[in-house]
């Protein structure tokens, strides 16, 4: 059997993708109502603004402290990966809220869906580069995931522009 099995970070990220598979088809199904104003915004839209805040901190903190502190990179790996998961599962509730709604109320999608394209994406390439499955691709991986990275935070700037309609 191969040692990810026995690694803890595998089973907390099966677990968090199957939650976060489970809360989006039932957002987008309106099995939770997400929809409740909290101030002036929905509910559903905090949650993408918890995760979002969570990678526009971590990630760049991530980056400089694993060059500090090598010898906590296991710690700061799982900070990471964890933290960036349900980071993810915060904004895929979101983005299943969004096209869940009735066509009379259905969002401009143009760059949200950019995003969600791209986030799938980065979790599925740090799954590969985390546990080392098609290990002989280990630098177009991370070159891969990287790129994506950049790119993220490009179309999420673009992404709150539109929404403050600055753009």
């Amino acid at each position: 059997m191969k040692y990810y099995f026995r690694d803890a970070y595998f089973w907390a990220f099966i677990l968090i993708i199957s939650v976060t598979i489970y809360f989006s088809i039932g957002t987008y199904f309106r099995w939770f109502n997400l929809g409740f104003m909290i101030g002036p915004y929905r509910f559903n839209h905090w949650l993408s603004w918890i995760g979002f805040l969570f990678f526009a901190i971590h990630v760049p903190s991530f980056v400089s402290l694993k060059r500090h502190y090598k010898n906590r990179i296991r710690t700061l790996m799982g900070i990471h990966v964890l933290g960036n998961l349900l980071g993810f599962m915060l904004m895929s509730i979101h983005f299943a809220h969004q096209i869940g709604r009735s066509a009379q109320f259905y969002p401009d999608l143009g760059t949200g869906v950019a995003l969600y394209l791209i986030m799938p994406t980065l979790v599925t390439t740090g799954f590969f580069l985390r546990f080392n499955f098609l290990i002989k691709y280990r630098k177009s991986w991370r070159f891969l995931h990287t790129s994506l990275v950049v790119s993220l935070f490009l179309i999420i700037f673009i992404h709150i522009l539109h929404g403050i309609q600055i753009l």
